[in-house]
Order: C-alpha cells, then structure tokens, then sequence
C-alpha cells in the first residue's frame, strides 16, 4: 500500500474558459468539484491506476464536509483528520484559447498544535502493511517542518520508503530525516537551496540527506540524481510540446516515483519515463488527480539523456 498525508488539504474547483477576459463580466459553466491537495492527488491517480493508496487529511467545516462526500464517490480510501477550521478552497481557472491555467490557492487556517500532532499519530496508525509514505504539498500554519520529518522517520521505523514533496524548510527537514525520494519543482529547489542549476540544487539535496532528488522543469522535463552516483545526471522529457491543464502534473510524477519505489524500480531512466509520462497524461486531463488515456504510447516517446556532473 502506499500511504500519502496531505497536511493542508483543498477543495479544487476548475473552471474550463474558451478565453479569460480580465476585467470583464463573464457567464461560465458550473465548475468541476473535486477534492484535493497535492497528496490527495497522488492518491487519486494511483486509485484510478488500480494500485492500493489511502489518504491521511485533516478536515473541518462544510468544505471538509462535502470534500469527504467528493473523495468517498471518487473511490479513494481515506483517513479524515477532525480539525476545527474549516478546510481551505482552490479556484483554477483553465484558458484553452491561450493555453493557460490560473490558479488561486487559499493558504489553509491554522492548525492547533493537538491537530497537528494528531496528523501524524494517523499516519503512524496507517502505516501497517504500508511499502511507501508520501508527504506533500503546501503546510498550514501550526504544521511545523519537524512534522515532516517525522514521517520520515515513522516511515522508515515501519519499514517503509518516504517521498516528500514540500518546500523551504520542510524540504531541509525530510532530507535531514533521509527520505528515500523528494520531488521539488526547478522554483521550489532555487528557493529551498539558492541554487538557479537544477542540478547543482539536487547534488544540495543529497548532501542534506536525501536519497533521490527528482526536479521536474515544466515544458524541459525532469531530471534525476541519486546519492549512490551523485554525478550521474538523468534527463528525460518529451519530445513534443504539450497543452492543456498543469496543475496535477507534478502530483502525477509523484505518484509515477512512488509507485516505482513500491515496486523496488531503483534504475533512474526507468523511473524517470514512467514519471515523464504520467505527468503528460496529467497535463492532458481536464482536472488534477486524474491522467488521460494513453500513458504507454507517452513512455515510448520519453527522451532520455545522461552527463556527469562536475
């Protein structure tokens, strides 16, 4: 099973617009409702893979009401955190005519330090049968990064591999912890490590402990270094330029690393074709959380390339 904990957890409404006239009255469709949070977009696509996941959030008010409602139609197993404030929102706004997504995510109410810490006492709870322990997305306030790298360390107590996909702090934390796998964006990497080469910022994250450091780069693909060759650099991308909806492409790498690591795929250009691919498919889905059909026709189209690093 592999288990994700998404401490700030939303609600994703999305809009889909022929063309976003700024400043102007607009009549639109009613959105589509899902929930989410990069963790439980992880989840969602390992769930429509046909792979075992469950879902550690914490959730509270309407919002957390009807994202409990959502996720439970959606099939995918979870494991509801009581929290007091209500569960945060997300608006994306997709325009296909420009071929451009806007997304405005609100930032989550606090936690207390009891809901916090009850986070991840449910995540120690589900850890049981568990090959693989997925922390990611943003942190609410009250959540501290020492709270990250106790997954880390639960995980590993259990037997367990851990992949984080957070930032800043948090970042520092889980590779301070040894995480197996963390999966930064090339933005998240330059403010976590000050470093504008993504691969001098992923030999950073190795030297802080990590294990794997996957960067993905938007339209220029992903790269990959391990600590058990950390001069060995792998790129993968595809060849063709892709449209359509972002938001869950990084979540659908995730979920592409951890599924391989459940499976004991340590070879990085294996890793990194199936992670390439499944973003694509992600991009190409209308709504974060789910991919479009078609993902081994994009493996085949993966481009891989290898350097040694100085």
């Amino acid at each position: 099973m592999i288990l994700t904990v998404t401490p700030n957890p939303a609600l994703d409404q999305t809009y889909t617009l022929d063309a976003l006239r700024v400043g102007e009255v607009m009549r639109v469709d009613a959105p589509a409702v899902r929930a989410g949070g990069k963790g439980v977009n992880v989840a969602r696509v390992l769930a429509e893979q046909g792979e075992h996941v469950r879902a550690v959030v914490p959730l509270g008010g309407a919002t957390g009401e009807r994202f409990a409602a959502e996720l439970t139609g959606a099939g995918v197993p979870f494991l509801p955190v009581p929290v007091a404030a209500a569960t945060r929102g997300s608006v994306a706004i997709v325009d296909t005519g420009a071929d451009r997504t806007t997304v405005m995510n609100e930032k989550g109410a606090a936690l207390t330090a009891a809901e916090a810490d009850a986070v991840v006492h449910a995540a120690r709870g589900a850890l049981t049968g568990t090959s693989v322990l997925v922390v990611s997305g943003s942190l609410p306030p009250g959540f501290p990064p020492e709270h990250v790298a106790a997954l880390v360390r639960l995980a590993h107590e259990a037997g367990a591999l851990a992949v984080a996909d957070v930032v800043g702090e948090a970042l520092l934390a889980a590779c301070a912890a040894g995480a197996d796998a963390v999966k930064p964006n090339h933005h998240e990497l330059l403010a976590t490590t000050g470093h504008d080469d993504p691969a001098a910022g992923a030999r950073a994250l190795l030297d802080a402990g990590a294990r794997l450091v996957v960067v993905t780069l938007g339209e220029r693909g992903m790269l990959a270094v391990g600590a058990d060759d950390p001069a060995r650099v792998v790129r993968a991308r595809l060849a063709e330029p892709l449209r359509g909806n972002p938001t869950g492409a990084g979540d659908a790498a995730v979920a592409a690393l951890a599924l391989g690591l459940a499976r004991d795929e340590r070879e990085l250009p294996a890793l990194l074709r199936r992670a390439v691919a499944w973003s694509a498919a992600a991009v190409a889905h209308p709504l974060a959380g789910s991919l479009a059909a078609g993902v081994p026709a994009r493996e085949t189209r993966v481009e891989l390339e290898e350097e040694r690093w100085r």
